[in-house]
C-alpha cells in the first residue's frame, strides 16, 4: 500500500513538473517579440502589419522601441535586452567580427535572417554645397565609424579623391539625430534614409548622390538575431516574417496608398502629406522599393563585405555570406 502511494505521488509530482514547464513556454511563446529599429520611414511595414493586425492574424504581439544609434542597439540585441533588431546588414558582419563600436560582455553569435531593403540611402549636403567634391575640407557625419553605413560614404569620397584625408568624419548617431545635427549646421553632409532625405532637401538642402547609383547592389536593413534565441523561439520568428510580409503586400497594394500614407504621417510626425507621398514613390517604388519577398539580397550582402574589407578599421579576415545569414526563417515563412 505504501509502494503504491509513493508510486502515486511521484506520478502527480511529475505531472506538476510537466504542467509547470507547459505553462511556461507557452508564457515564453505568448511574450511580445521586443524589436528595436532606427526612427524612420524603412519601419513602414512593421507599422502597417501592427496597425492592420497581421501580427495578430501570425499570433504574435511586436513591441517597438527606437534607438539613438548602432551601437546602443547591437549591444541591447547581443545582451538579450531585444529579441530582434531591424539593423543595417554591415552591422551584423561587424559585430560578428569583433569590429563593432563597442565590445559587449556576452558572445556574440548573430545572424540576418530577412532582408527588407537596399538602405535607401541618399548623401544630402548643405545648401551651398552641390557635389560631393564641395565636400572637400568640411565635416560630414556618420552614425558610427565603425558601421552602419559609414563605409557606403567612404567610397563616395574616395570616388571623388576626398578619402581619407579630404574630409572631417564624425560620429553623431542615428540618421533622426544627423537631421537635427545638419540643420543645426553642425556638420555639412552625411548619408540620409527616406524620408529624411526628402524632408532635408525640401529645407533646402542637397542631394548630392545616391548609393544606389554608386555602389549598386545592397543589402541595407536586414532583421537580426542572435542565433541561439532564435532556435529557441523559431515559431515566434517565422509568425514576425509572415506578419512582416504582410505589412509589405498590405503597402504595395495602390488602393491602400491613402491608408498607408495616414500610417507613416501617425509614425513620422515631421512629415505632412506632401512628404508622405513622396516617400511612397520612394520606398514603394516596385523596382527598388521595400523588397517584396523580404529575402536577403545575397550580392548585396557581397558588396557589403566587399566595403568593410576596403574600408574597415581592422583588417580580419571576414567569411563568406552564409556565415553571416539564416534563411531558413524566411524559407519556412514563405512556404505556408
Amino acid at each position: 500500500m505504501k509502494k503504491q502511494l509513493g508510486s502515486k505521488a511521484i506520478v502527480m509530482a511529475l505531472s506538476l513538473i510537466a504542467i509547470t514547464f507547459f505553462l511556461l513556454v507557452s508564457r515564453t511563446n505568448a511574450d511580445p517579440l521586443r524589436v528595436i529599429v532606427f526612427p524612420g520611414g524603412f519601419n513602414w511595414p512593421i507599422w502597417a502589419a501592427m496597425e492592420q493586425g497581421y501580427f495578430a492574424e501570425e499570433g504574435v504581439e511586436v513591441e517597438l522601441t527606437p534607438t539613438k544609434g548602432s551601437a546602443f542597439q547591437m549591444q541591447a540585441l547581443i545582451e538579450g535586452r531585444f529579441d530582434i533588431a531591424m539593423t543595417a546588414m554591415d552591422n551584423v558582419i561587424a559585430y560578428q567580427e569583433g569590429q563593432g563600436a563597442v565590445k559587449p560582455d556576452k558572445p556574440v553569435n548573430l545572424a540576418a535572417i530577412m532582408g527588407a531593403d537596399n538602405g535607401f540611402l541618399s548623401l544630402i549636403s548643405a545648401c551651398e554645397i552641390d557635389s560631393i567634391a564641395g565636400l572637400k575640407g568640411q565635416k560630414v557625419a556618420v552614425d558610427a565609424m565603425t558601421t552602419g553605413y559609414a563605409f557606403v560614404l567612404f567610397e563616395m569620397l574616395a570616388r571623388e579623391g576626398l578619402w581619407p584625408d579630404g574630409v572631417e568624419v564624425q560620429s553623431f548617431g542615428g540618421v533622426s539625430n544627423r537631421f537635427k545635427t545638419l540643420l543645426a549646421g553642425e556638420h555639412q553632409g552625411t548619408l540620409m534614409i527616406t524620408p529624411f532625405d526628402i524632408m532635408s532637401v525640401n529645407r533646402g538642402y542637397n542631394q548630392i548622390a545616391t548609393a544606389l547609383d554608386t555602389v549598386g547592389a545592397y543589402q541595407g536593413v536586414v532583421a537580426a538575431v542572435q542565433r541561439d534565441w532564435a532556435v529557441e523561439h523559431r515559431r515566434q520568428l517565422v509568425a514576425y516574417i509572415r506578419g512582416y510580409l504582410k505589412g509589405v503586400n498590405w503597402l504595395y497594394h495602390a488602393q491602400n496608398r491613402g491608408k498607408a500614407v495616414q500610417v507613416l504621417l501617425k509614425n513620422v510626425p515631421q512629415m505632412d502629406e506632401s512628404l508622405a507621398s513622396k516617400s511612397y514613390e520612394i520606398l514603394l517604388h516596385p523596382e527598388t522599393g521595400f523588397f517584396k519577398n523580404a529575402a536577403i539580397d545575397r550580392s548585396g550582402v557581397e558588396e557589403v563585405l566587399r566595403l568593410r574589407r576596403t574600408y574597415g578599421s581592422q583588417k580580419a579576415r571576414l567569411q563568406r555570406v552564409d556565415a553571416y545569414i539564416d534563411t531558413s526563417f524566411h524559407q519556412e515563412a514563405i512556404s505556408k
